[in-house]
């Protein structure tokens, strides 16, 4: 999933894999706690966490308010609690939400409500009092699901949030904003955060291309072509208008050391049937001296802008005019 963009064939088979381990663990039952404990002890970590609050769900037996405490005390936000929520059925972990969602306790509400983000469960009229909760976690997490939700009813808490003094709630009141057809109002928070760099990059830029008009997506980015360190980011947000004509242009941008990343990315966004091919490379010094010399010893992920343009001539998708200019 942290690949750009995610292969999901490979996520759908690393998911596979785990339930596969996790029947191993529900055949196994209580004699598998200790196993569970050493290796949470030996590396705490979101995939032991993950381990940990998934059998407490699983077996019942009193142990999930130590994943709780486990949890809290984790520096990844919960992660692998959470996944562990996420990845039961609603119906096994409902009796915990309910708690949870309305607790005194600030962490216990954003696991509920991050519960209910995992699985896409409505909390209805509780979740107006979730995105003004008064713990930052909770009213992103909450502004998040009111997104997924596509709650418009929320529209005016949305926009009130917007203002809001932490910057985590102000991003996913912009995103959830977005997609509940309020784009206009997202635009400068969610552009900010793009051009920002941050983890919440690469969604800000896609709901901020969502949320405009196409027109003004791409004077947006042709705005951010024009500085070295934006422009990465509008090559990037090429892949996400969906506009495959753009090939040409991106087989050009690959030669560019500095932008051939984030033209790999887009390249597989707009031609998805082109990952079985041969067109990638871990190790830049492959492509050429000028990508060795940018690079160094750093791992990236760069394509062959010949063997692109190769591809996209056998596969009809470049004119004959077109390859003679890549050329």
């Amino acid at each position: 999933m942290l690949d750009d963009p995610p292969d999901l064939h490979i996520v759908a088979g690393v998911d596979r894999r785990l339930e596969a381990n996790l029947d191993g663990l529900r055949i196994a039952g209580p004699v598998a706690w200790p196993f569970i404990v050493a290796a949470y002890d030996d590396f705490p970590e979101k995939g032991e966490l993950f381990l940990y609050a998934w059998m407490a769900i699983e077996q019942d037996d009193g142990r999930m308010a130590e994943a709780v405490e486990l949890g809290r005390r984790s520096k990844d936000e919960a992660r692998g609690l959470v996944g562990a929520l996420g990845w039961h059925r609603p119906e096994s972990i409902a009796p915990l939400v309910r708690d949870w969602i309305g607790a005194q306790d600030a962490f216990k509400r954003f696991l509920g409500v991050s519960a209910c983000l995992r699985h896409g469960v409505d909390p209805k009229q509780m979740l107006g009092r979730l995105i003004r909760d008064s713990d930052g976690r909770v009213r992103a997490a909450g502004l998040r699901l009111a997104g997924e939700l596509k709650r418009a009813d929320l529209a005016n808490e949305l926009r009130t949030a917007l203002e809001d003094t932490e910057e985590q709630p102000r991003f996913w009141a912009a995103w959830a904003l977005a997609e509940v057809g309020s784009g206009d109002l997202a635009g400068p928070e969610l552009r900010k955060v793009a051009a920002g760099g941050g983890p919440d990059a690469m969604t800000a830029l896609r709901a901020a291309i969502k949320a405009a008009p196409d027109k003004d997506a791409r004077a947006w980015m042709g705005g951010l072509l024009k500085s070295p360190e934006t422009a990465p980011l509008a090559v990037r947000g090429a892949g996400m208008l969906g506009d495959r004509t753009l090939l040409h242009w991106l087989i050009r941008q690959m030669r560019n050391p500095a932008l051939a990343p984030a033209a790999g990315a887009a390249f597989l966004e707009l031609f998805p049937e082109a990952r079985g091919a041969d067109l990638f490379t871990s190790e830049p010094g492959q492509v050429g001296s000028a990508f060795q010399d940018h690079f160094g010893d750093d791992v990236a992920k760069v394509p062959f802008a010949d063997k692109v343009k190769d591809w996209g001539a056998a596969s009809q998708l470049l004119s004959d005019s077109a390859v003679t200019a890549q050329g």
